[in-house]
């Protein structure tokens, strides 16, 4: 019996001391939930979860608290870990704690490891939380400007949706000046006009050329305008005049119709419409050219004043003023080849316009960007063909009418601003062009012009100071339709110095399209054909880079997006193109 309560006792001690806790052991634990009171994870967040760091519930064979029951392996104190068997559950057990603020944790044996693993990975995921909240916070707003104006514009509309922060800072005037003078931009095309089931939707298609990815945009504005004209200036699209049905609203019916004044600017960047000065006269297809000016650009001096006069001065024949004055016989020599001394001015050479037009930017930036926009010919509200026309001013918001162009003339079919002169070609083979800042027009005689196809009217577009004009001729014959002939459409410089036509390229494609559209941006020209076939309505567009030596044409999409239109959006399309 006293073997038996001296084996009991020593049982009992060894107990004891398998429980007792070192006074460092305290220490260092009380000194680490200290530091974790400090970092704001308290008891208050932890009592709400059900879990306290003080002091835990913990279950064990006959109840208690295991107190530094598997801590030793923890702190590098293997003796102080005692085995014990948890793997009953402990539902009926009641858990019992001292009240006496200890500092120490009470962890069950094979618990604390899933404990500390479940906290350490909510207190990594909450710290990391908070630190991205202040980084967005106290993220400063040209920093956000910078990131954002990098943005390809399909991700800069998405990133509006964020919030109205985001949305604000990428639509205001700075921002769009960043990106408008940033090396972040993309060129894309935006085709006008299409019709749809019959009807003019209004909805505008525009192609992400560095994606080839098209986009789909809604215009209710444009529902039911058709046979209007577009261009483009800096990040903004211009819509100028078009008609309506009176009848059949919505359709292309021309029996009953109302021609349109109005002139509508469409802002890809912010997706927003604006209406500017309606023009003078309703006109349906208008030839339009657009180009910046100088701050100091004087509509009323240069342009009302010349009004009556209806006959140019030629450039090359008739009479000039060099024969007139013998003291000036020296100019001709000078200017052989060229022009005389009054019309050098209006119509530099590429390298002294290179010069003006550095210092006419220089002054534009500092008192904003100034332009004219001219609206030419087209058709009438009686369907009659015109030619007269106006120019508009951004700065007073108002059109005033230029001078006419001559009777003999002919109709405007094409037109396109070149180193400050309205270029306009007519369907008699002749070229003519408008001085912007003296308001009169120039007759202009070229080389004998090769023979092309007449129902296939010229586009004339410019591009680089460069003036190109893209036209359908026969490869062979004398312009007879046969077996071996073929049409091809070729593209056409004119030496602005010598005044001679030059080919340059070949289009790839058959000129299927009657009504093809051509439009011009930096170094690049840009083209699109729609043609119906096997009751199918096709699309093609090309691009050709004027910096590349040999000018080679090359197709940019073969996502056709015109399968959904009618045969009739061939006639009505109009394009425009923008780097933004």
């Amino acid at each position: 019996m006293f073997s038996e309560r001296v084996t009991r006792e020593e049982s009992l001690r060894g107990d004891f001391e398998a429980l007792r806790v070192s006074k460092r052991l305290v220490r260092s634990v009380s000194q680490k939930l200290r530091k974790k009171n400090l970092r704001g994870e308290g008891d208050d967040e932890d009592d709400v979860k059900g879990v306290s760091l003080k002091c835990l519930t913990i279950y064990g064979r006959g109840g208690g608290c295991k107190v530094g029951a598997d801590t030793g392996e923890e702190y590098g104190d293997p003796s102080s870990r005692r085995r014990s068997s948890a793997s009953e559950e402990g539902k009926g057990y009641k858990p019992f704690c001292g009240t006496e603020e200890t500092g120490v944790d009470c962890f069950s044996y094979g618990v604390k490891e899933k404990f500390w693993k479940k906290s350490s990975r909510k207190d990594f995921e909450l710290e990391e939380s908070v630190r991205n909240s202040r980084m967005h916070i106290f993220l400063p707003d040209d920093i956000l400007e910078m990131c954002l104006v990098r943005l390809p514009l399909t991700s800069l509309m998405n990133a509006r949706l964020v919030c109205k922060k985001w949305r604000h800072l990428t639509t205001t005037s700075r921002f769009l000046q960043m990106r408008r003078e940033g090396s972040h931009q993309n060129p894309w095309l935006f085709l006008f006009g299409t019709v749809k089931d019959g009807y003019c939707s209004g909805e505008i298609h525009a192609l992400d050329v560095s994606q080839d990815q098209w986009h789909r945009i809604g215009a209710d504005i444009l529902k039911g305008r058709f046979m209007f004209s577009v261009v483009s200036i800096l990040d903004d699209i211009y819509i100028v005049g078009g008609c309506s049905s009176l009848t059949n609203f919505g359709r292309v019916d021309r029996s009953s119709f109302k021609t349109h004044k109005g002139v509508l600017v469409f802002s890809p960047l912010t997706k927003s419409w604006r209406k500017i000065a309606s023009m003078r006269y309703g006109r349906s297809m208008p030839v339009l050219g657009i180009s910046e000016v100088n701050s100091d650009f004087s509509i009323s001096q240069s342009h009302q004043n010349r009004q009556d006069r209806r006959f140019p001065r030629s450039r090359i024949g008739g009479v000039s003023d060099v024969y007139e004055d013998p003291h000036r016989l020296s100019l001709r020599r000078q200017y052989r080849n060229a022009f005389d001394e009054n019309e050098s001015s209006f119509l530099p050479s590429r390298r002294s316009y290179k010069f003006n037009r550095q210092k006419g930017d220089q002054s534009i930036t500092k008192g904003g960007k100034r332009f004219v926009l001219i609206a030419l010919g087209g058709l009438g509200s009686w369907d009659e063909p015109l030619d007269s026309g106006e120019i508009y001013d951004s700065i007073s918001n108002k059109w005033t009418e230029i001078q006419r162009l001559p009777v003999d003339f002919g109709i405007v079919c094409s037109g396109v601003v070149c180193n400050g002169i309205f270029y306009v070609y007519s369907e008699t083979d002749k070229l003519a062009g408008y001085d912007i800042e003296r308001g009169f027009w120039i007759g202009i005689q070229t080389s004998p012009f090769p023979s092309r196809v007449h129902e296939y009217y010229p586009k004339l577009v410019s591009c680089g100071g460069r003036l190109f004009m893209l036209s359908v001729s026969w490869c062979e014959g004398d312009g007879q339709i046969g077996r071996r002939n073929k049409a091809v459409r070729k593209l056409w410089e004119l030496d602005l110095m010598y005044l001679t036509w030059t080919e340059v390229s070949v289009h790839p494609d058959a000129p299927m399209d009657w009504n093809g559209a051509f439009v011009a941006d930096r170094n690049m020209i840009f083209g699109v054909e729609m043609f119906k076939i096997f009751g199918q309505v096709l699309d093609f567009l090309t691009v050709c880079d004027i910096s590349d030596r040999e000018m080679n044409w090359s197709h940019i999409s073969r996502n056709h997006m015109a399968h959904e239109l009618d045969s009739s959006s061939c006639m009505t399309k109009a394009l425009a193109v923008l780097h933004l």
